[in-house]
């Protein structure tokens, strides 16, 4: 289980190493582009959701905690870019099969 850290500690979210690895990504790529998003995260504990308007000012950390880089899903990551570009910005989705690619294509 990792963290995402917006600003600071107090603004915090628990999420699984490896969809944080794919949430990185989208969030640096996005970040880099000087695009602005919407984040909006489902608290770990039931507690409701947290949105996060992402802007390249404000400071985030991905907080890892286990040792080992995941294997990235291509595909997960262009379904998250797609919505994180979309007019709902990005929200965590499950992850699709990467055969989903081929079968796409």
């Amino acid at each position: 289980m990792g963290r995402f850290i917006y600003d600071t500690v107090a603004n915090a979210v628990d999420i699984d190493d490896r969809t944080l690895a794919h949430l990185r990504i989208v969030v640096m790529n996005k970040l880099r582009r000087s695009e602005s998003f919407m984040f909006d995260v489902e608290v770990g504990d039931g507690s409701g959701r947290r949105s996060f308007w992402m802007h390249p000012s404000v400071p985030i950390q991905f907080h890892f905690y286990g040792s080992r880089q995941p294997r990235i899903n291509r595909v997960w990551v262009e379904d998250l870019m797609l919505a994180a570009s979309g007019p709902n910005g990005l929200a965590i989705t499950p992850e699709p099969s990467e055969d989903a690619l081929v079968e796409e294509g």
